[in-house]
Parts: C-alpha cells; sequence; structure tokens
C-alpha cells in the first residue's frame, strides 16, 4: 500500500476536492483505496459518507484503536472511509512521539489488508495530525488557492515537509497544484509566474479551474464526471489530467 497526504496550513484551497476525486479515479483504474479523514471540518468524510466504515480516524491514533488484520479485514467496499470525529481534537493535547508510531503501525495493518492506496485527508494547521500523517506516509501533494494568503503560507509548508522527511526519508513530496484558478482574474495570473519562477520544481505541471461542477460533485458525493453539465467537461479534464501524473508518479500498478 502507498500512502499519500493532502496538506496545506491554509483552509478553502481545494485540498479535500484534490483527496477525494484522486479516490474516486484511482477505484476506477483497479486500486482497492482506504481514505483517512483527520481534519475535524469532516469535508471528506461529508462527501465520502456512502463508504463510511464502523471505525474512526482517532482509533487510528490510539492503542486501543483497531490496529489489527481481523478489524480491518472486515472494511468493504471502494472506496473506504475511515472518517473524522470530534475525538481527533485531542490529538493537539499529545506529542508526535505518542501518537506517530501508534498511527504508523495502524497503516501497516490497512496495508496488510489488501489496500492498494491510501490517501488522507489533513486539518488546515501544522499540528500534530498532520505531522504524524506526513511521518507515515511516502507522498505528499499541496494543493494551493492563487491569492495571497495562501501563498504566503507556502514557504512555510514547504519547510514543515522538509523538515519530517529527517524523521521520515522515504516521504516524497509530490509538488503544488494551482487550485481554483480563474483563468480571467489578472491576478491569479501573476501569482502563478511568481510561484513558478520561486518554486519551479515544486510546482505540478496542471491546474485545476474554479469550477462550480467541482462544488456540485462535492456536495452530491460524486465525482465531477458523474455531473451531467457541459460545464463539468473542463473539469473533469483538469482533475483527471491531475490524478493522471499523481498516479505515474507514484508508480501505481493496478
Amino acid at each position: 500500500m502507498k500512502t499519500l497526504v493532502t496538506a496545506n496550513q491554509k483552509g478553502g484551497v481545494g485540498k479535500t476536492s484534490t483527496l477525494v476525486h484522486l479516490a474516486f479515479d484511482f477505484v476506477e483504474r483497479g486500486l482497492r483505496v482506504v481514505v483517512i479523514d483527520i481534519d475535524t471540518q469532516a469535508n471528506a468524510s461529508y462527501t465520502l459518507q456512502n463508504f463510511k466504515a464502523d471505525c474512526l480516524a482517532s482509533d487510528l491514533f490510539s492503542q486501543n484503536g483497531p490496529a489489527s488484520k481481523s478489524r480491518f479485514a472486515s472494511l468493504s467496499g471502494n472506496p473506504v472511509l475511515i472518517g473524522s470525529g470530534a475525538l481527533l481534537a485531542d490529538l493537539e493535547r499529545k506529542t508526535l512521539t505518542e501518537v506517530a508510531p501508534i498511527f504508523k503501525s495502524n497503516l501497516e495493518a490497512l496495508s496488510d489488508c489488501g489496500f492498494d492506496m491510501c490517501l488522507i485527508d489533513t486539518p488546515p494547521s501544522l499540528g500534530v495530525g498532520l505531522a504524524a500523517a506526513l511521518f507515515a506516509a511516502d507522498f505528499v501533494l499541496s494543493p494551493i488557492e492563487l491569492e495571497v494568503y495562501s501563498i504566503q503560507g507556502i514557504k512555510l509548508m514547504v519547510t514543515t515537509i522538509s523538515n519530517m522527511r529527517k524523521a521520515n526519508p522515504k516521504l516524497k513530496f509530490l509538488g503544488m497544484v494551482p487550485s481554483k484558478v480563474d483563468a480571467r482574474n489578472p491576478r491569479h495570473g501573476q501569482h502563478l509566474k511568481v510561484l513558478h519562477t520561486a518554486y519551479k520544481d515544486l510546482m505540478i505541471p496542471t491546474v485545476v479551474g474554479l469550477r462550480s461542477s467541482i462544488a456540485d460533485a462535492l456536495a452530491t458525493g460524486v465525482p465531477v464526471w458523474k455531473i451531467k453539465k457541459t460545464a463539468a467537461r473542463k473539469a473533469t479534464k483538469e482533475v483527471r489530467a491531475l490524478a493522471s501524473y499523481v498516479y505515474q508518479q507514484m508508480e501505481m500498478q493496478s
């Protein structure tokens, strides 16, 4: 099983939208996918509620959690959602040393139960939950919005990932993907050029536009290619291109 984290300390940048669409795309490629939502906002849990398992993400950080094959072997469906919950707030009262090994052990148990891909949605803050996810992951992807507040936080996000690679040398930063891009907005175009100049080796060669059809898809629990609107075609093309890029970079085989 390979594990991918979507991460950004700024909320509302398309992080959950990206993760949910990767999950749906990877399932269609023949992979068995588990999604873990450790964001207390629970947006991924809402969109994927029809795939909810009988355990919660907070269980994966507890020594009393479902850390055995027998528990995970009963998980059915594809994708499978291990959803968010109120107890995740307790994570920030603990240390990374306490929770990271437990979380990593639970991911290994999931891997032993036949999952090919684990996708982890993280909170928009540089706390214990995000750090534990990065400690256990193989890959990290950072959706970004082309607005000044989002861009201001990029350096900190890149530094955080770089520092975590010291504890987890296998962690690979796939890069940043511009999300909610408005091609008619000159400011977005200017910011995109700035990012490609400052972080040219870290920019994914595709963007996802500001598309109402993506919001429609998230609200109804389906991928955007299931939305029966002409406007969804462009969004589908962009999202599929991103999924193909990530799939190739992770060297997945269905």
